[in-house]
């Protein structure tokens, strides 16, 4: 096989020497492998197998578990720190969650790279996650659908909430109005005072995928949050 553009989204240890990796690529989606001497002291694949690394990998075997057989990288670390390092790990956490095995999905890759790209900068950070969540939505065939669960417009003077059964969006005392929901379904995620509102539509939508466990960047966000709070 040609090397295939990837990056790290989870490592683990394997046996004696060897790492258990989840790699996210451009035209195979996520992909297991073993790295054999991933887990030895001072072997270059070690030292290439980092998170945010842009790598070039090949791979042999045809049952769901590969073994690498080239890794290489293909550019510099996104250099996270903070905030934008817990963003980058929550990227990694869900797409190991919700991407099955060698799904190809090149839109989640390409925004999975454009939010490395967009994580230094505060500014930019919350609209990029939102369009890699969206496109990890769309790999799974589950975006939300923008109307009522049979299939009517949303009223702009109403409030909904997302219907996990449908889909769709319910009408409810509490809840997001329709003519805030109408900007996202158009893509205007720009429009100001929308950020609030597009995260909670991404997270109602990703919940019923990602299980009941809890995520553990999550946790660690919630962490820096209260820490920040305190005096």
């Amino acid at each position: 096989m040609s090397p295939e553009p990837a990056f790290l989204l989870h490592r683990r240890p394997y046996r004696e020497t060897s790492a258990l990796v989840d790699l996210l690529t451009l035209d195979y989606g996520r992909v297991r492998a073993v790295a054999h001497g991933g887990q030895r002291p001072g072997s270059k694949s070690r030292q290439r197998l980092q998170p945010f690394t842009p790598l070039f990998v090949t791979w042999q075997g045809s049952r769901e578990l590969k073994r690498l057989t080239l890794m290489e990288s293909r550019g510099q670390t996104a250099l996270l720190a903070g905030e934008g390092l817990l963003c980058g790990l929550y990227a990694n956490e869900i797409a190991t969650r919700l991407l099955p095995l060698e799904l190809p999905a090149p839109e989640v890759f390409a925004f999975y790279t454009a939010l490395l790209e967009a994580l230094p900068a505060p500014a930019e950070r919350a609209l990029a996650l939102r369009r890699y969540e969206w496109a990890l939505l769309e790999a799974l065939e589950a975006t939300p659908q923008f109307t009522t669960p049979e299939g009517g417009v949303l009223d702009p003077q109403l409030r909904y909430r997302f219907d996990t059964a449908s889909r769709a969006f319910m009408p409810a005392e509490r809840g997001l109005d329709g003519r805030t929901l109408r900007y996202i379904e158009q893509g205007d995620w720009q429009h100001e005072g929308l950020a609030n509102a597009l995260k909670a539509v991404m997270r109602a939508a990703l919940a019923p995928h990602l299980g009941t466990t809890v995520l553990r960047s999550r946790e660690l966000m919630l962490d820096l949050a209260r820490r920040r709070q305190r005096p």
